[in-house]
């Protein structure tokens, strides 16, 4: 099922979802399954998959160099999806990058999602490389969020990249996009993101699920700036639980996002991460109450596969 139906059938009501990312290379699913299973009881009507981009690693040579390859280390997205969406009846959203991926490459990835029966897909251009200052596409790929969700629209169409294909049997993909609450990093301003939004819901996106925040006023204002803008799909507010004091540093940094004072001073008070992420937990409850009363269709979660923290936010919600 679509997340725009799950979201008419909700019928008003705010629903609970949350995202995990592939284990790495060598590692055990049965540890992504320990995290998703008591999270199940709160009845996800859907579950994002991350993906990654390459990366290079030195293996070292008996001359003493190192060979300089490229990996994936987190693989598995779309076989992970397949297998959430028949061991818990659940819909999965694999998240599909620019960076990283071929429009061919892309191509393949979005084929084998309408063969497995995967009703959505999350169109993301991806962070730049770790070797890169700043984002490149890959020879060959889609450079902008817009030009991924343009290619999954064609393929809605029966229009592959090198051919029409005439068929009955479509794919019909439901498409998310990202959205930030404090802009992008990349943009200038928050007015001028907000028009590279509505350039992706113009080519065919369907719903927008935002970067993390920690106060709410941020996201109502997007929203509202959104709606100003003729922006009219849902939109998604995406919260994350503070676990550890590192955080304090780490989100600013990567997402260039503002912490509230009141929550750096209530973090910093804390003596050990055991009381960290109480505190974390308690914000979210409060950030997701006020979201909640005011409507919005789902409150999604950024687990990063660990789960207690937000099984003790849903328990209080859902």
């Amino acid at each position: 099922m679509k997340v725009t139906e799950h979201l008419e059938k909700a019928k008003g009501s705010t629903l609970f979802s949350f995202e995990i990312v592939p284990p790495q290379k060598g590692q055990n699913i049965q540890e992504l399954y320990d995290n998703i299973d008591p999270l199940m009881e709160f009845k996800p009507p859907f579950i994002d998959v991350t993906t990654s981009r390459e990366e290079y690693v030195y293996i070292p040579k008996e001359n003493g160099l190192l060979d300089k390859k490229i990996t994936r280390m987190r693989p598995g997205t779309v076989g992970i999806c397949a297998s959430l969406k028949y061991k818990y009846n659940v819909d999965a959203i694999p998240h599909v990058l620019c960076g990283g991926f071929t429009k061919e490459e892309t191509e393949y990835v979005l084929v084998d999602c309408h063969y497995l029966g995967l009703d959505n897909v999350m169109a993301l251009r991806g962070d730049a490389r770790k070797d890169q200052q700043y984002f490149e596409a890959s020879n060959g790929g889609n450079r902008y969020a817009t030009d991924l969700v343009k290619q999954i629209n064609d393929l809605n169409k029966g229009k592959y990249l090198h051919e029409i294909i005439e068929t009955p049997y479509k794919a019909n993909f439901c498409v998310g996009v990202a959205g930030y609450p404090e802009k992008h990093l990349e943009s200038p301003s928050l007015e001028s993101d907000l028009k590279r939004l509505k350039e992706k819901v113009a080519a065919g996106a369907d719903y927008v699920v935002t970067q993390m925040f920690f106060d709410n006023q941020k996201y109502f204002n997007f929203v509202k700036k959104a709606r100003e803008m003729g922006i009219d799909v849902p939109i998604i507010p995406g919260i994350k639980p503070i676990a550890v004091k590192r955080h304090l540093q780490v989100l600013p940094q990567i997402f260039r996002l503002d912490l509230p004072q009141d929550l750096v001073n209530a973090i910093e008070a804390c003596r050990h991460n055991k009381e960290i992420r109480q505190v974390g937990i308690e914000w979210a409850i409060q950030q997701s109450k006020e979201l909640i009363e005011a409507g919005v269709p789902v409150v999604h979660y950024y687990s990063m596969g660990k789960s207690s923290n937000i099984k003790a936010i849903a328990k209080e919600l859902f």
